[in-house]
């Protein structure tokens, strides 16, 4: 183990840190299966169907029931009250509102989290044991069922926890695998992998979730299937990275048990009075979580531009999220060689001008043009994975040695406690204007300001005034 007064330092020997590299970039791969397939496609699609039918039951026993017609044939969600805690809300409104205190808990947990990496010699069982949290939280899933929306409520909330904390840790140890020159490849590279392991294994459960009645298997049961394959492979594909990744903290103190938590409480007491002392890290920091703001945004309402303003059918939308997956591999794997060669800040910078034109062409798809639409998930996969990738390696350069974690739970946070501005924006201009047309052209603003401020922020400064090394290409 090599430290010196900057912080832990890499291996020297440069095999020995692809091999890290190599295992680090497999957490990427495995927990990817988390965002995109329990959150973005399946929870999405299975939540609120759980909590109508535990309303359609109450109602059933109770009186009239307003989830069905006079048919019978299911009615709109948002006529399905359930309640939590004496809180009534519709069935429909369930997964936003879950998806927001999922959010608000990270908000509060991922700080300390950070500070007790930060300063404990044992980070590789902090990841490992947030990830199995994700990880089993995920495969349980499989049993909400039969109007068990409650349990589901608990899980996610666990999974989101499990998940937000690890990748805090996950990203710490980047410094720690790559010299200041590599980062911008290793980063783009796990990256990339990380979107390939998302898109391999949606598109297996989603031939599988598509063909269930070939198995003999209801569609519930088909999605609970998936959600349990999603922590199975969460957790065995995290074993790669705990095997091959190294502990370098220097040890900071002998706390154990509470004293651990407390002595975290404190580092992260000093470390948010000592980052003022970083106003061009802070600055980069700001830029970005107006730009990645945009990013998230565009991810999550294509589905619902798709559906509403272009009246594309649920196949042309399952087939642009696994075109967005695979090509965002190839889109991170081109950033990392671009870097290399102009460096990370031109690369953003140029990776944001992408994005102004993608939205653009968005604006511009016309109704039931699937080829069009496709094009476009083209274009959002060929920049979604690298302009993150780089941003997070960049954002390695200006971090003081030693606090990693913290500033990575920060960059966490903000990007959480500042997501809901773009479909704040998307949905205002959507109402105001009766065209999502619109909607989507406005979300163009998060890119212009984002390329403004990163242009704006010397990093070579901001890494000098971090102490660390300047990579040879910025």
């Amino acid at each position: 183990m090599t430290v010196t007064p900057q912080g832990p330092a890499p291996a020297a020997d440069a095999r020995e840190r692809k091999r890290e590299q190599r295992g680090w970039y497999f957490y990427d791969w495995a927990n990817s299966t988390f965002y995109t397939s329990v959150i973005t496609v399946f929870g999405a699609l299975y939540m609120s169907s759980v909590a109508a039918d535990d309303a359609k039951q109450d109602l059933a026993r109770n009186g009239p029931n307003p989830c069905v017609d006079a048919q019978g044939q299911e009615n709109n969600l948002q006529n399905c009250d359930v309640s939590l805690f004496g809180l009534e809300f519709p069935a429909g409104s369930l997964w936003g509102y879950l998806l927001s205190v999922a959010t608000i808990v990270q908000v509060l947990i991922l700080p300390i989290t950070g500070a007790i990496a930060d300063r404990s010699q044992y980070k590789k069982r902090i990841l490992g044991g947030f990830a199995l949290l994700g990880a089993t939280a995920s495969a349980l899933l499989f049993f909400v069922a039969d109007g068990r929306w409650q349990l589901g409520v608990a899980l996610y909330i666990l999974g989101s926890i499990g998940y937000g904390a690890s990748i805090v840790t996950y990203y710490s140890f980047l410094p720690d695998i790559a010299t200041p020159d590599e980062r911008d490849a290793v980063s783009a590279r796990g990256w990339a992998f990380g979107y390939l392991g998302g898109g391999v294994a949606l598109a297996l459960q989603l031939a599988f979730y598509l063909s269930h009645e070939s198995f003999g298997i209801s569609q519930s049961t088909a999605v609970r299937i998936c959600f349990l394959s999603s922590g199975v492979w969460w957790a065995a594909f995290t074993i790669i990275p705990l095997r091959r990744l190294r502990e370098r903290q220097a040890p900071h103190g002998s706390e154990r048990g509470l004293g651990v938590v407390r002595a975290g409480f404190s580092e992260l007491r000093d470390t948010i009075r000592a980052a003022r002392a970083f106003p061009l890290t802070l600055a980069f920091l700001g830029a970005y979580l107006i730009y990645t703001d945009g990013i998230s945004t565009v991810v999550t309402v294509s589905a619902q531009y798709g559906t509403e303003e272009l009246r594309f059918s649920d196949e042309v939308l399952i087939a642009t999220i696994l075109v967005i997956q695979f090509v965002a591999y190839f889109g991170g794997m081109a950033h990392g060689l671009a870097a290399r060669r102009f460096g990370a800040k031109k690369t953003i910078l140029g990776s944001l001008v992408v994005w102004i034109v993608v939205i653009a062409a968005a604006y511009f798809v016309q109704e039931g043009q699937a080829l069009q639409f496709y094009a476009v998930a083209v274009g959002i996969g060929l920049v979604l994975g690298g302009t993150n990738a780089l941003s997070r390696s960049l954002y390695s350069q200006m971090i003081p040695a030693g606090k990693e974690a913290q500033y990575y739970s920060l960059y966490e946070i903000g990007e959480r406690g500042t997501s809901w501005l773009g479909p704040l924006l998307f949905a205002g201009v959507g109402h105001a204007t009766g065209s999502f047309r619109y909607a989507i052209i406005a979300l163009v603003i998060f890119f212009v300001i984002g390329f403004v401020l990163v242009a704006l922020v010397p990093v070579r400064r901001a890494i000098a005034a971090a102490g660390n090394r300047e990579p040879a290409v910025l």
